[in-house]
């Protein structure tokens, strides 16, 4: 599903980098997993298919110079310019550019895609464009570092669900950090099947039902009265709460506050304490 989720977040990063800088084309694609080049799959604003499904080699044309150095790379006339090789001319000349310029999606040091940008008349591309390039291409590796945090986390949640009379403690502990974390990367995934297969994995971390005689009444919690039980749970400050889940601490405050009136709690400790006995929390 990851290479699903980066290409939504690629068409939405194109639509939002023409929005704001008037460009009429935008097209991107990812590095292909083992070799040295992109597949251009995404189009927005093209008039042909010529650039579809292109294969740029690493260090070839515009983008592939891109991917080789790592960083942004533009041109005022693609044809004519002497600051790349021209292995991909015809495609771009069917589609009518000119001035072009192509920003890396680097994720741990490695480029993972690139985006460009063109118009079909040949003029500099300003600083505001290749900013808002370079913001847009930040929103993809943002979201494909939170994708796969998740598969991670995901991944290793059955683990963590698992263990020995021995380990109990240890593993509720991880059960515990894992599901803070899957709360807190939710709302960084755009794409809805992959955000609610997070929420669906944070209920398997917590508990079937409430334990107990001293269980309270069901609760009805919204999502963010949840997200900030679960760092408070974590013994987190409502500062570092506020940190993890791009919120403010009044923000966060307030959440708190309608919580643990909901959960007839005086405390930030009885409010965990009668969240986990209602299941809300493992």
């Amino acid at each position: 599903m990851t290479s699903e989720v980066a290409g939504t977040d690629l068409c939405a990063a194109l639509v939002r980098l023409r929005r704001v800088t008037g460009l009429p084309v935008a097209f991107g694609g990812l590095v292909e997993p083992g070799r040295p080049q992109l597949r251009i799959s995404e189009l927005s604003g093209t008039a042909t298919p010529a650039l579809r499904s292109l294969a740029v080699t690493s260090g070839n044309g515009l983008g592939g110079k891109a991917v080789a150095l790592s960083r942004p790379c533009a041109v005022t006339d693609y044809s004519s310019s002497r600051q790349i090789s021209h292995e991909y001319d015809v495609p771009v000349a069917t589609e009518g550019l000119r001035s072009v310029l192509a920003v890396p999606v680097v994720v741990r040091r490695r480029v993972r895609g690139v985006l460009y940008g063109a118009l079909r008349t040949a003029q500099p591309l300003g600083d505001r464009t290749l900013h808002a390039a370079v913001e847009a291409a930040r929103d993809v590796e943002q979201s494909l570092v939170a994708a796969e945090e998740a598969r991670n986390l995901l991944a290793s949640a059955p683990a963590a669900a698992t263990g020995t009379r021995v380990e109990a403690t240890a593993t509720r502990e991880r059960m515990r950090e894992a599901h803070a974390a899957l709360r807190a990367l939710a709302p960084r995934i755009t794409d809805p099947e992959l955000r609610e297969e997070l929420l669906r994995a944070c209920g398997l971390l917590a508990p079937d039902g409430p334990d107990g005689p001293a269980a309270p009444r069901a609760v009805d919690l919204a999502p963010r009265e949840v997200d900030v039980l679960t760092w408070v749970a974590a013994g987190a400050t409502n500062a570092t709460a506020a940190d993890r889940l791009g919120l403010r601490p009044e923000t966060v405050k307030s959440y708190l506050r309608s919580a643990m009136r909901k959960l007839g709690a005086r405390t930030r400790g009885e409010a965990v304490a009668a969240a986990r006995r209602a299941g809300v929390l493992p």
